[in-house]
């Protein structure tokens, strides 16, 4: 499914995700994966590298991605990834879990840029740049749609599941790994340094003397070493 717009998406601990018309590609896809439930972020992660592929194809610039599905140039977004099970069908035997995994891909930033620095709820918002201005040159829509599903067909498939180097890749790939940060969860923030991603796709963070598994969380990059992460910040 496309959509032209996007005036009221959501992301991570309730961040704004939104685009003017024309601004993006937006879409959602459809996924039933044969996979355990552990396995499933795995569907997210394919295609997040499936559309760092396609950005970096159509505008010729090195994409990378910041945790957990950020696409990143440098330190500016280009676009994200998210995911959600719903119940799809009817009832009984026709009802059934599915994975819809949303995508936007800024196509051009100005507007993006715009409706976020106006927005007063998003705290520290993430810089961010298109395809158009990393490529310096309009870069279609349908183009890099084709290119996004061509990745993806070659990283998921036939086979209902993506491929077994997927985290590996993803790593290789993941912009966030040994960088100082700062974590913010539902319940608190702290600092601390990357250490890795796992491969049930969890950030490892070393904070404090300890290393912490984290499921869902918003990270920034600090530009500067805010220390070796032995004094986390508690703060709200």
């Amino acid at each position: 499914m496309l959509a032209e717009e996007q005036t009221a998406g959501r992301g991570r601990l309730g961040r704004a995700w939104v685009a003017p018309r024309g601004a993006a590609l937006l879409c959602s896809i459809v996924f039933r994966p044969r996979l355990r439930a552990d396995e499933l972020h795995l569907v997210p992660t394919a295609v997040a590298l499936a559309a760092a592929d396609a950005a970096q194809h159509v505008s010729g610039a090195p994409i990378g991605l910041k945790w957990p599905n950020d696409l990143v140039a440098g330190d500016a977004k280009v676009g994200g990834v998210l995911a959600e099970i719903v119940t799809v069908g009817g009832r009984g035997d026709d009802a059934g879990n599915a994975l819809v995994v949303g995508v936007g891909v800024n196509l051009e930033a100005a507007g993006v840029r715009a409706v976020l620095e106006s927005d007063s709820t998003e705290r520290d918002p993430i810089p961010a740049t298109g395809l158009a201005e990393l490529a310096g040159r309009a870069v279609a829509r349908d183009d890099l749609l084709a290119a996004l599903l061509g990745s993806l067909e070659g990283r998921y498939g036939a086979s209902g599941r993506p491929g077994p180097s997927t985290m590996d890749e993803y790593r290789g790939r993941c912009s966030t790994i040994g960088k100082q940060v700062r974590v913010d969860t539902v319940r608190r923030s702290f600092l601390g340094r990357v250490l890795d991603v796992d491969d049930q796709g969890r950030l490892v963070v070393e904070s404090g003397g300890d290393n912490l598994a984290l499921d869902s969380a918003d990270v920034l990059h600090l530009r500067d070493d805010p220390g070796d992460g032995s004094r986390p910040d508690w703060g709200p």
